[in-house]
């Protein structure tokens, strides 16, 4: 949404009237203007409706805003007239459904509105007739019949008439006890034409943020009485600090830690960043519907303008206190890498700011641990037996948090920005070996890049085998150019490449080892396929190119390929070795124990 798209959505917010309105207390008609089409819905559309106030069971359920504009005031409501400014397609489909348990279940006593056209009569008379022979005589007259038919096919897979008549009992109990429409009604000044477009052709649905706002700056008064003026947050105030705090949670690397998700990302849960703070602040306690496992759509703004109602004050002054709270967790890297990290992980934001609620920092901090700890589910034993090949996801738990809380140690914040914007895969940093290579274009590309490493390695002592090495790999490489497989089998292929390997790598590994933890590093899967069954001298100097390139490589995946964790003494850049190994896993160690319990896992139920 544009800044100025905010502003103005801000001044007409200011005056509406915003309430929740149940199908059955809507009356009046309500015509559609001139400036929209007609009735477009497709029969998918029809049965979702249905199947949404089936599923509502009786709960108290919102559909989607109906935006409308005062035309005619009458003190007799059944007199009013409506500019029905968004809302057609589902008002309509709902007069249509109560029409229709009327006519053909004859249940109850129809629709308690109209729905009439500003220029279209010809539409609104087939809408109470339905005339299959005129059905394909206009477009209008042809959705609305087939919408008719759908609702019609509905009811039929219940069963008998007599099924059909509690279904329909049911339906329309629930549309005149507990399903409503969020009623949006545009103060008289406001520009059906402007709205409309922003609504509709610019498609910027109205969001629960939206409503909130709405219905805040409708409760808060433009001047405050004497009595309230250290009390009352001014509507001007409140929409420069909701405007405040949306830039500061477009921040890349605030938006990172509280919402695990990308800046840029196109997430339909937050259509605006306040929106995570809103969600946040709404009740939770019936937070999923049993039917889709998510929040009832405006389950947030329902819950909210509850609170709203009683004491807007109050409430902002909550929206303003987690806003303070999550930059205070910000400027502290300890606290903003732990949450960061659970976020990531997969925890709610949302459930660690109920749970930080009257907690004083140490006791926070210690909750926070816990929280990791039950994460990543480890013992200082089980890190010795994870393998990669039956635990990938706890291992690389482990290594974000190593990562993580590497950084920390330095009293710095680790990038989640940068870390989510990639996929993330373990990496062996010691290669396995070069036999699950079976295409002669892979052997050519193998061989190139392991023909400059083997450079790396040349000394005195073996200059001779090197060039020879090298010599058959040149011959090796054009042969496989010249014919694929056919000149140069996958046999010619292992054998080379093995006898390589002895220069390039060390041998002295187990299968257990080389899918240990010891062995394993993080790098995006994008980076991963470039270097997959490469010797660590090829992948080392691959790394080091894309660091000083500017691309983002974790912290520890650069410590081992610069050799950090072996010493100062034990410089040898060309392999990773045994003494490698044991100062890697002695470091991860180290900086895991906080989080790791002190007994094996008996029954290990990991999340990734």
């Amino acid at each position: 949404m544009t800044d100025d798209t905010t502003a103005a959505s801000s001044n007409a917010a200011s005056g509406c009237k915003l309430k929740r309105k149940i199908i059955g207390n809507l009356r009046g008609r309500f015509f559609v203007p001139s400036y929209q089409r007609g009735y477009r819905w497709s029969n998918e559309d029809v049965l979702r409706l249905l199947d949404d106030i089936w599923e509502s069971d009786g709960s108290q359920y919102s559909l989607q805003p109906v935006v409308v504009k005062l035309h005619i005031e009458c003190d007799d409501e059944s007199q009013r007239e409506w500019e029905l400014i968004d809302g057609q397609q589902r008002l309509t489909t709902l007069y249509l459904i109560l029409e229709y348990i009327k006519r053909e279940i004859q249940c109850g006593k129809g629709s308690p509105y109209r729905i009439g056209y500003d220029t279209r009569n010809k539409s609104e008379e087939y809408l109470n007739s339905l005339d299959p022979e005129l059905k394909d005589t206009n477009i209008d007259f042809y959705h609305l019949y087939h919408a008719d038919r759908a609702i019609h096919g509905w009811f039929q897979q219940w069963g008998d008439e007599y099924a059909q008549f509690d279904i329909a009992s049911d339906i329309r109990s629930y549309l005149f006890k507990s399903v409503g429409i969020i009623w949006y009604e545009a103060p008289p000044e406001t520009s059906a034409t402007e709205l409309f477009t922003r609504l509709n052709v610019g498609r910027i649905p109205l969001t629960d943020a939206e409503l909130v706002k709405a219905a805040l700056l409708t409760k808060i008064p433009e001047k405050a009485s004497k009595d309230e003026v250290e009390s009352t947050v001014r509507a001007q105030e409140i929409s420069a600090q909701w405007d405040g705090i949306e830039r500061d949670l477009h921040q890349p690397d605030i938006w990172a830690f509280v919402a695990g998700i990308t800046a840029d990302a196109n997430d339909e849960r937050y259509p605006t960043r306040i929106s995570l703070l809103l969600d946040t602040l709404a009740d939770s306690s019936e937070e999923l519907d049993k039917f889709t496992g998510k929040r009832p759509r405006y389950y947030t703004f329902d819950q909210l303008r509850k609170q709203i109602k009683e004491n807007p004050t109050v409430f902002w002054e909550k929206v303003i206190a987690l806003h303070a709270q999550i930059l205070g967790w910000f400027a502290q890297p300890r606290i903003y890498n732990k949450i960061g990290y659970l976020v990531a992980a997969g925890k709610s934001f949302g459930e660690i700011v109920d749970e930080a609620k009257g907690m004083k920092k140490s006791a926070f901090d210690a909750y926070l641990i816990d929280l990791i700890r039950g994460k990543i589910k480890t013992s200082e034993h089980d890190l010795g037996e994870l393998s990669y090949e039956s635990k990938p996801g706890p291992l690389q738990l482990l290594l974000l948090l190593m990562n993580v809380e590497t950084v920390s140690k330095a009293g710095q914040r680790f990038s989640f920005a940068k870390h989510i914007e990639k996929r993330w895969s373990l990496e062996h940093i010691h290669a396995q070996n070069a036999e699950s290579l079976n295409k002669a274009e892979q052997w050519a590309s193998w061989l190139d890049n392991h023909r400059e490493a083997l450079q790396s390695v040349k000394s005195d002592i073996n200059a001779g085998e090197i060039d020879t090495l090298s010599a058959e790999v040149d011959t090796a490489i054009t042969k496989i150019n010249d014919g694929g497989a056919i000149s140069f089998s996958k046999q010619s292929f292992q054998d080379l490449s093995g006898r390589m390997i002895k220069f390039l790598g060390n041998d002295d590994s187990d299968d257990h080892s080389i899918h240990s933890i010891s062995n394993l590093a993080l790098l995006s899967s994008e980076q991963n396929s470039g270097l997959s069954n490469s010797v660590f001298e090829v992948k080392r100097r691959k790394i080091l190119d894309w660091d000083y390139s500017g691309e983002y490589i974790p912290v520890c995946t650069r410590n081992i390929f610069l050799k950090y964790y072996g010493g100062a003494d034990a410089i040898q850049p060309y392999f990773w070795s045994t003494r490698d190994k044991d100062a890697y896993t002695a470091a991860i160690h180290e900086i895991l124990s906080p989080y790791l319990n002190t007994a094996p896992e008996v029954n290990h139920e990991y999340s990734s």
